[in-house]
């Protein structure tokens, strides 16, 4: 089927038909009324909705079947009736007079397809799927009803204000659009959601303010952003409105490609990320691009790996903003130290198996490189019951010789590499044989390694999960 092209028709004052008086043309003509057409129904059982709309004057209501000549002088046909010979002598008579018609269910007697839509207030959200599946459209609807609050409406009508202002003032166009940008922050749709309308309203004059004042653009805004452990559908809510808002965003070297598509068309997108092999950004190069950015008034997002405060340097990065005076916001992100357990079915503590978990770095600077960390992780193997390292595959061979002696060659040990994505992959083994199992099954980075009773309790429950991952692949060897 060619696809369609979707437009916003203006109707106001412009005559339009529904035929039919059942639940869908009601709908139908509701929302004609509502975009200020002259609406006509023809209904030869009208009911109490309809005669209620022509009772309050919103419609004109012909109380019979449709006739050859109804379509004259219209700009706009609805056929929601249910007969044969009105879908087809309607659409005789709408290409005698030139007029655009639908009929419900029919796509080969259309002009158009009314989309799925979501209103609030000016805003229209419209889905179509050229007639092909109306329950698609009707699912994602609802989806985007939960999604699109109700604070979008005074947004909208905010930022519409502050356009009209702006360009009648002859603001340059991206001083404009730094003004819609600051508007477009998640929190201003906080202080509509709870109410504030005014202080929103103050926040649109000053931007409206700073964007005709010459000079130097107010500073922008750094937000550091957990990308969790590589699943689109783990990030946060807010993580997604910042990325759709965001003007830079410097992202990790593994945040894949369907985690970047929530970036706006308009942002610059830069792989900032430290690859094994591979010379990336050094710490001071990122901090500093983070910081200059932020002080040409762009509004920057820091796309890290899980969360920002767990091994992921955050810390240092919101020191150096700080620092430096420039605005800086966290959004917590799910961290693959549970989230790669989880996925591959492993629960890190269990009543009765394991109430302590302890998480560390595996990374080779700090263990491969320094003997005195593998004495600490020794230390803390003997005191908890779960022990997750994450980033261990360069110098598993330490970890391993580092742990035996305190938790035993036998205790299970399980790795999972690319937790949540397509190409998932856990091998378990005891632990002094589990370097081999992942030299076997050529494990990959990114990776988080378990070692405790839980994986060998977890055991078919561990193997039901990975099952149910997207497409991973598991290999076993017995304890």
């Amino acid at each position: 089927m060619t696809p369609t092209y979707p437009v916003a028709l203006d109707l106001a004052f412009r005559r339009a038909v529904v035929i039919g008086g059942g639940a869908i043309a009601i709908e139908k003509a509701r929302g004609l009324v509502e975009c200020g057409a002259v609406v006509t129904m023809i209904a030869a059982d009208p009911g109490a909705d309809a005669e209620e709309l022509a009772a309050h004057g919103a419609i004109t209501l012909r109380r019979r079947g449709y006739w050859p000549g109804d379509l004259e002088g219209m700009s706009l046909a609805i056929d929601a009736s249910e007969d044969e010979w009105t879908h087809a002598t309607c659409a005789g008579e709408a290409r005698t007079h030139g007029v655009l018609l639908n009929v419900v269910d029919r796509p080969e007697y259309c002009d158009f397809h009314a989309p799925a839509i979501v209103r609030r207030g000016p805003l229209r959200v419209a889905i179509s799927t050229s007639g092909e599946s109306p329950a698609i459209a009707s699912a994602l609807r609802a989806r985007l009803e939960r999604l699109v609050g109700d604070e979008w409406e005074p947004l909208t009508a905010l930022i519409g204000r502050t356009r009209r202002g702006l360009r009648s003032r002859r603001v340059p166009r991206d001083r404009q659009e730094r003004a819609y940008g600051r508007l477009l922050r998640p929190e201003i749709r906080g202080l509509l959601r709870s109410g504030q309308a005014d202080r929103a309203e103050s926040l649109a004059v000053e931007a409206a303010t700073m964007a005709t004042t010459a000079g130097a653009p107010p500073n922008g805004r750094v937000a550091l952003v957990g990308a969790g452990p590589g699943d689109p559908g783990l990030l946060t809510l807010q993580a997604v409105d910042l990325l759709a808002t965001a003007d830079v965003v410097l992202h990790d070297a593994l945040i894949p490609r369907t985690t970047l598509r929530f970036c706006g068309d308009h942002a610059r997108v830069i792989d900032a990320g430290k690859r094994h092999g591979r010379h990336g950004c050094s710490q001071d190069e990122i901090n500093a691009m983070m910081i200059a950015f932020a002080r040409q008034g762009l509004d920057v997002v820091r796309l890290k790996g899980g969360d920002p405060f767990v091994f992921g340097r955050g810390g240092e990065e919101m020191a150096a903003l700080v620092e430096a005076g420039v605005d800086v916001m966290v959004v917590p992100g799910v961290s693959s130290a549970l989230a790669a357990p989880e996925a591959a079915g492993i629960p890190v503590t269990m009543r009765g198996v394991a109430s302590s978990v302890a998480i560390v770095s595996g990374h080779q600077r700090s263990l491969r490189d320094r003997a005195r960390e593998l004495v600490r992780l020794r230390d803390l193997a003997a005191s908890v019951d779960t022990l997750v390292v994450l980033m261990p595959l360069t110098a598993l061979g330490d970890i391993v010789a580092a742990l035996t002696p305190v938790v035993g060659s036998d205790r299970m040990a399980a790795l999972v590499s690319c937790a949540t994505w397509e190409r998932q992959r856990t091998v378990t083994a005891p632990l002094d044989q589990i370097e081999d199992a992942a030299l076997e099954a050529g494990m990959e980075a990114p990776a988080t390694l378990v070692v405790g009773d839980v994986v060998r309790v977890a055991g078919g429950a561990a193997a039901a999960a990975v099952a149910l991952t997207a497409a991973p692949a598991a290999v076993s060897l017995p304890a």
